[in-house]
């Protein structure tokens, strides 16, 4: 049982275009840009499968942990 061992029921995304805004996307939402968030949210197409893709490329973004915690930072 590995840190990255996750079970995916696909491997390929319908649309791999869209599935790296999902990841842009988790990655601004993360570090809290919300410029790109709404760039992102411009550019996305409202079409189910493509909106299926962004979706998976979220949540393989969210799936890997962060790599350093805030909280226990010296300052």
């Amino acid at each position: 049982m590995g840190l990255f061992n996750r079970r995916q029921t696909s491997t390929t995304p319908a649309d791999p275009a869209m599935a790296e805004l999902g990841r842009e996307y988790a990655n601004a939402r993360r570090h809290g840009d919300r410029k790109t968030m709404n760039k992102i949210r411009r550019e996305i197409n409202t079409s189910d499968q493509d909106l299926s893709s962004f979706a998976d490329g979220m949540n393989a973004y969210d799936a890997v942990p962060p790599a350093y915690s805030r909280r226990n930072r010296r300052r």
